[in-house]
């Protein structure tokens, strides 16, 4: 369930607004990233939801540390995104 070979996974469905927001900030700030739709992917929805008990909450992010990140505002995730580049 961790990134992949240090990646960043993002997933997201086709009309969350959220998810918008946050492939937006990973843009801005040039975060290489592999982007799941669940709408494309039954086995990533179900994996979303073993990670958020349940529930398939978008985006959730999941960092090269195991870290999960679930609905993020702007600010959490440029701090998420800070630490991981600081390899903590």
């Amino acid at each position: 369930m961790s990134g992949e070979s240090g990646t960043l996974v993002v997933y997201t469905t086709t009309h969350c607004s959220d998810c918008r927001l946050a492939k937006a900030v990973l843009a801005e700030t040039g975060t290489p990233y592999r982007h799941v739709n669940l709408d494309e992917s039954p086995e990533a929805a179900a994996t979303v939801m073993a990670l958020n008990g349940g529930y398939r909450s978008v985006p959730t992010l999941v960092f090269p540390d195991g870290r999960v990140l679930v609905e993020p505002s702007r600010r959490e995730l440029l701090e998420a995104l800070k630490t991981m580049q600081r390899g903590a």
